[in-house]
This record gives structure tokens, sequence and C-alpha cells, in this order.
């Protein structure tokens, strides 16, 4: 069956039915992860893709950003590993921030899958690692090779059989190894799952995959590109400014609409800094993509077709697009303003779309060290207050840009030696408006430890609050406490037994004038 002998109604049921494919894969992920990051905070992509890596069909539940870089990680396999010399049961890996999500945690995992000996797709998997050795995340680091193990592509499994070498250089590089490679096992679970859903698929539908990808990539491409042309043709801009070390990180973002093409470019926008919060192109390119998905083409399922008609530029040296060794595992922290930044620049052509500046970038807390004699290592997640909309108000502690979970206290007080002494919703911070920003929430915990804790944030927001949008005000700002007294979380420090570390997010902007 080929695309063109497919009516309507069939091509309905077939990517639906790869959807459902992807998704019982990632249910296999999740159900199977060792770490909370995965399991709780669901901080992972699984992703089918055709046999030239292009974006077939996603998990629902997808960290965003991971959707467009999973496909450029496969070209990246591709390019070292050419189709020719792939054998069913190979299985690559990488965590090349370039090559993948931006950062050192994110391990991806690619896998041939092959039909009647020829190669018609691949199955892609990303998991945030628990560990990933080096100093811990942290904004304050200064160059890459301080940020942990980076992993070049390579072969993972030759035709079944494992890569001793691979799993013992990440067992000796991590402090938590058990999670670690628990989640990997887990990754490759879910990656063979997807395998084996879509070998079920080909072997009971006569269906050519080439030419139904070709056909489902060009219907989401024409759907954008409509979306696309309904705009006025026009160029529309719009500059963030952010905490940052010193002087404030900005990024300037210039959209311009023409036809049914959109491209955006964040000439002007910050240099690349010797600070852990550089953005990747890839990164770039994915945030950028996700925030014109949600207001231009959001019901039309993510696939290779949705992204063709954008393109986004960033000067190469910029805090978007940095030299390599630049440092980058808190990329977020500038990345995040990516969705926002677009917002704002077409609030005023399509306001009914668009909503205010959240309170992220997404807040977290790194913990490590020893209790009892035993290591322990511990990432958890909070989230600041959501921007307004035209038509609605903010909803308080969600994730946004990314769709991370609140990690649960049960977890946290589980993961590492602390006590969850409060947590609640901030009342009142989200800025005033026709429609109110979200709420952010306040975290107080104690260090249970019988030894000293190094612990390293993912905090912003602290001096520069969200802004509001079209009249509205802005959110209110976030604080880092330790026992009571404000505290710097840019850089690694260590704290004491007893020490009680106070997290409290920022409030979303505020929409339309009151």
């Amino acid at each position: 069956m080929t695309s063109s002998t497919l009516d309507p109604i069939s091509l309905e049921i077939l990517w639906t039915r790869m959807i459902s494919m992807v998704d019982e894969a990632a249910t296999t992920l999740v159900r199977t992860s060792f770490s909370h990051i995965v399991r709780e905070c669901h901080d992972y992509a699984v992703v089918l893709l055709d046999a030239e890596g292009r974006l077939l069909a996603q998990s629902t539940q997808s960290i965003p950003s991971f959707i467009c870089t999973l496909p450029a990680t496969a070209r990246h396999i591709l390019a070292k590993f050419p189709r020719q010399t792939m054998k069913d049961g190979d299985v690559f890996i990488t965590n090349d921030p370039w090559m993948g999500t931006g950062h050192l945690p994110d391990i991806n995992i690619i896998v041939p899958i092959f039909h009647k000996g020829e190669l018609v797709a691949f199955s892609g998997t990303v998991a945030h690692s628990p560990d990933i050795g080096g100093r811990i995340r942290s904004p304050g680091i200064r160059e890459l090779y301080e940020e942990g193990l980076r992993i070049p592509p390579l072969r993972l499994m030759h035709a079944g059989e494992r890569d001793q070498a691979v799993f013992e250089i990440l067992e000796a590089n991590v402090r938590i190894s058990k999670q670690v490679l628990g989640d990997l096992f887990a990754q490759l679970s879910a990656n063979k799952m997807l395998e084996k859903r879509l070998r079920e698929l080909l072997a009971t539908v006569d269906v050519d995959l080439a030419s139904f990808g070709y056909e489902i990539q060009s219907r989401a491409e024409q759907a954008m590109r409509a979306d696309i042309a309904a705009l006025p043709d026009g160029v529309h801009s719009y500059k963030m400014e952010v905490d940052g070390f010193g002087d404030p990180v900005v990024v300037n973002c210039r959209v311009e609409i023409s036809g049914d093409t959109i491209t955006v470019d964040y000439t002007g926008s910050s240099e690349q800094l010797a600070r852990a919060i550089n953005v990747v192109p890839t990164y770039t390119f994915a945030y950028t993509c996700y925030a014109l998905k949600c207001i231009l083409s959001p019901s039309v399922p993510n696939n290779e077709g949705s992204f063709r008609p954008i393109t986004v530029k960033a000067p190469e040296g910029s805090i978007l697009n940095p030299r390599f060794p630049a440092p980058v595992g808190a990329r977020a922290m500038t990345g995040h303003l990516l969705p926002p930044a677009v917002f704002g620049a077409l609030s005023a052509t399509i306001p009914d779309r668009v909503q205010a500046p959240p309170g992220s970038p997404l807040w977290s807390c790194h913990l490590t060290g020893t209790n009892h004699g035993e290591p322990f290592a511990c990432l958890f997640f909070l989230n600041g207050g959501q921007g307004a909309s035209a038509t609605a108000d903010g909803y308080p502690a969600i994730s946004f840009p990314s769709n991370l979970g609140n990690t649960p206290i049960e977890v946290l007080e589980t993961q590492a030696p602390v006590r969850v002494l409060r947590r609640e919703i901030r009342r009142g911070t989200g800025g005033a408006g026709a429609s109110r920003g979200g709420d952010g929430q306040v975290l107080e915990l104690q260090i249970l430890a019988d030894a000293p804790v190094t612990v390293s944030f993912m905090a912003n927001r602290l001096a520069m609050p969200a802004e509001g949008l079209d009249g509205g005000e802005p959110g209110a700002p976030g604080q880092v406490l330790l026992n009571g007294e404000v505290f710097d979380p840019r850089e690694i420090s260590l704290i004491q037994p007893g020490d009680c570390l106070t997290l409290a997010t920022p409030g979303g902007g505020g929409f339309g004038a009151c």
C-alpha cells in the first residue's frame, strides 16, 4: 500500500496506531526506569523516525524540546555509521550536547529497525540520567569538561551483543551507577518495544513506510504553511532579559512572516558566556519550533513536516549558538526563555493565542554527598507560575515550556537525607492583569545527612521577574534562602547537616491591563 492508495481514513488509523505504539514504548520506559526523574517527573521522550532520521511520531508525554533534537541525533549517528554498516540488533548511544538535547545528562539511544532485511525506521529515546559524573550541574561551571562524561556516537550493542567497555566506562564515572544503568536498560526496553510493535504492524499491514512517512509529513507541512499564510506578512520583535552573571542575559527575538514561512532571528542576544547557561543550536531550534507549533498549528500531531516552514538563526558565538567547548549544563535557564520571547514578538499580531512569560526557567536543585557512609545524588524539580493569557489566568506551580512534573515530597525524602518542612503555593505572586499570572510555590527542607552536602541550583528570576504582556503586571521574583538568609544559588556550595533551604519560585506575568 503506497501513499497514493491510502484513503484518509486508513491514513488516520495508521498514524494513530503509530502514536499508540510510541506511547506504549514510553510506558515501558516509565515503568521500568529506576530514577524518579523519568518515573515521576517524566524527563524523557520516545520517537519513531523514518529511515532518513526524520520524525514520524512522538510519545504523547514528552519533553517538547526532545521532539526536535532526536531526529538531529539520529542524523549525526547516520553520518558516523552509514546505514549499510548497520545490522539488526545494533544500538547506538551519545550524549554529546551538540548532537543531542544540549547537555550531558540526557542520554540518547537510537536503534535501527529492519523489515525483510531492509532498514526501514529508527526508534529513538532520550532520558535525563540521574547522574553523569563530573561536578554536579550548576550554572556557575565554566567549561564543558567539568560537566561530566561526554559519550561520542558509539555502538552500545553490536548485532545484539553488548559492548561491555561502554557500560563499564559509564558505570565507573557516575555516582549512583545502579540508577544510571537501570534507566539506560529501561531506555533499551522502550526502544525494543517500539521496534517489536512496528515489525508487527508491517507484518500484518501492507504499507510502504517510506511513502506513508512522506504523506503524513507532507500533510503536516501543508497545515503549518496554511496557518502561517493566514497571518499578515511583517517583522515583529521582542527582547527579554533575565538575571545573569553581572550583566543580564538578553534574548533578542525577531520574527519575520513571509508568505507561508517564518524566520526567527536571535541576532542581538547575549554573547556566549564562560558559564553553563549557553544553548546549543539544536535546542534553540527545538524550543523556537515548539512555541510556533503551539500557537499556529497545535491540533496536528508533530512530525518532521511541521517544522520545515521554520528557519531559526542565531549568530555563532552567541549564547544561543556557542562555540565548543562552551559549558551548557544549565542550558534551560536560557533556552526556556525562547517560547515567551516568540510569544512576545507575535503578541500584537495574534494576542488571543499567546501568553505572558512564565515564572520559569524551570527551577531544580541537586544534592550530593554521603549519609552513614553511603553516597547519594538527588536532582529534583519545582516549577514557577504559568503566564496568563488573554482568556485565562495562569496555573500555579506548573512547568512551561518544558512539561516536567514537580518532584513529589515522598520521592524527595526517599532519594536524599532531607525532611520537607513545608510545601505550599505562594499566594498572590502571579502578576496582576485582566488575567492573572500563576502563583509560584515554596519548598522548605532540612538537611538530615551526617556530613556536609554539596548543593547546586538552577534558579532564576531572582532579580528580574517575569514580565506581564499587553499591560499586565510582572510576577513576583523568586528567592533562595539558607537558614532564613538570602543565598546566592549561582555557584556550587557546601551546606551543613541541620541547615534549612527555602526555595520560593517566581510567579508568572499577568496579561492585559486591569
